[in-house]
């Protein structure tokens, strides 16, 4: 592993690592260890009590964060007819059927979600080896095959992100900008966290939500406390 640099040791002193946080207080010290000169993301680390290799334990889903992640989503739509103008009065970036599987195919991929109407999947599963190691493949457990396409974009457009446990049992989501208000970043990691909890499988045993930690990037991790976190949910 490489060394941390100067700025990074510096903010890191301001973080005591055998400590668990506030909700409040980590926010602001996400906020004010952040050593890079851009609006840094804010991303919460997650570490459940499960065994992800197992069917019954996996645990994904979506929330709506109230204060969005504060990235412009650019959002593809697979429809057509009166979907496609759904969509596209939604605020879709683009719309297409065939045409756009063609211009994928060609190459091109700006875009950040991809959504789909059920009665198209024939066409877009032509993009699987394309879109699926991008993460990009819509996918119904993420609600991103569905015929309510106004509901979906305007979601995806206002702050909804996708959760999904990794090998080690660990959720990683953004939940903001170094930019946001100490309060906004709780909110919006309380309603992730909230979201994680009743997703909770049925094949886990023991302690589910093992520890939490937010960093801004390239910033220090800070340990927040997760029954402080379900509180904030529950306020």
């Amino acid at each position: 592993m490489g060394q941390h640099g100067k700025k990074y040791i510096e903010a890191a002193k301001l973080v005591d690592r055998d400590r668990s946080y506030a909700p409040a207080e980590a926010a602001q010290l996400a906020k004010d260890t952040s050593t890079v000169q851009f609006d840094a993301s804010v991303e919460a680390h997650l570490r459940l009590g499960i065994d992800p290799r197992h069917a019954d334990q996996m645990v994904r889903g979506t929330v709506v964060l109230p204060h969005g992640t504060g990235k412009v989503v650019r959002v593809a739509v697979f429809a057509q007819g009166e979907k496609a103008q759904e969509a596209l009065h939604a605020g879709a970036d683009e719309v297409g059927s065939e045409d756009l599987v063609k211009k994928i195919e060609a190459g091109w991929l700006e875009f950040d979600v991809a959504l789909a109407t059920p009665d198209l999947m024939g066409q877009v599963g032509r993009l699987g080896k394309i879109l699926g190691r991008r993460g990009l493949m819509p996918n119904p457990k993420a609600g991103t095959i569905t015929f309510d396409l106004d509901r979906a974009v305007r979601e995806v457009k206002g702050g909804r992100v996708e959760f999904k446990v990794d090998k080690a049992g660990i959720v990683h989501v953004a939940v903001g900008k170094v930019s946001f208000e100490a309060d906004q970043l709780v909110a919006n990691l309380a309603s992730l966290v909230d979201a994680i909890n009743r997703a909770k499988p049925s094949g886990a045993k023991g302690t589910y939500l093992r520890t939490l930690t937010i960093a801004s990037t390239m910033g220090p991790g800070i340990r927040v406390d997760i029954p402080g976190v379900l509180a904030a949910a529950a306020g």
